[in-house]
C-alpha cells in the first residue's frame, strides 16, 4: 500500500515485497532435487532451474511436482497480496516474486525463468485470463513445438489480460510490463540459440 500514487510505501507493502522476494527465492527445483539426492538442475541442459529442464533430467513426475510447487507458491503470494494491499499495488508484488525466482538469494542468484510463478500469480486475480493463456500455450506449442516460444506468448497473454481486466493505475501497469519483459528476457539464451539455428538452416539451404 502506498500513501499516495507516488508517495512513501507503507510498512505492509514493504514487508510483503521483501517477504515475497525471500519466499520466491526458495527455488522448488533446486530444493526438491537436493532433498532427493539428485544433482543441481542448473548443471545440465539449459542450466535453468525450471519445469522444462527438470523434465529433461528427471522425467514427467518431477517436472509436474516442480510445476505444482511453483504455482502453489505463487497462489499463496497472490492471495496474501490481495488480502493486504489495494489491487493497483499487487503487480509490484508479482514483480518481486519473479525477481526472487530468477535471482534467488538462497541459490547464488541463479534460478528459474518465472513462467510457472506468473501463471499461479495471475490465476488468483484473473482466472479467465489464465485459462486463455494456457490455451494459447497449447496452440503455439502444437504449431511450432518449441516450449519457450509458447511460454513467451503465454506470458504476453497473461500480462495483457491482467492489465486490462483490473482497475489499475499507471504505476501498476508499469509493473506488469516490467514483469512480462523480465520473464521474456530470462529466455534470451533460448532466443539466441533459435536465431543461430535459423541462420545455420538458411545457410544450409
Amino acid at each position: 500500500m502506498l500513501n499516495s500514487e507516488f508517495g512513501v510505501p507503507s510498512s505492509e507493502f514493504l514487508l510483503l515485497l521483501i517477504g515475497t522476494y525471500l519466499f520466491a527465492s526458495l527455488n522448488s527445483a533446486i530444493v526438491l532435487f537436493k532433498l532427493s539426492g539428485k544433482s543441481d538442475p542448473r548443471a545440465q541442459f539449459s542450466q535453468n532451474a525450471g519445469t522444462t529442464n527438470v523434465y529433461r533430467q528427471a522425467g514427467l513426475f518431477w517436472a509436474f511436482l516442480v510445476l505444482l510447487t511453483d504455482v502453489s507458491k505463487a497462489v499463496i503470494i497472490a492471495v496474501c497480496a490481495d488480502w493486504l494491499l489495494p489491487r493497483q499495488h499487487i503487480p509490484w508484488i508479482g514483480l518481486a516474486m519473479i525477481c526472487g525466482n530468477r535471482f534467488p538469494c538462497w541459490h547464488h542468484f541463479q534460478g528459474g525463468k518465472g513462467v510457472a510463478h506468473y501463471i499461479g500469480f495471475t490465476s488468483v486475480a484473473a482466472p479467465e485470463v489464465t485459462i486463455a493463456a494456457l490455451l494459447a500455450w497449447i496452440l503455439v506449442y502444437c504449431v511450432w513445438c518449441i516450449p519457450f516460444v509458447a511460454s513467451i506468448i503465454m506470458v504476453c497473454v497473461l500480462a495483457v489480460g491482467a492489465a486490462t481486466s483490473q482497475p489499475w493505475n499507471g504505476i501498476a501497469g508499469f509493473a506488469t510490463i516490467i514483469t512480462a519483459l523480465l520473464i521474456c528476457y530470462n529466455h534470451k539464451r533460448n532466443i539466441m540459440e533459435l536465431g543461430i539455428e535459423s541462420v545455420e538452416f538458411g545457410i544450409r539451404k
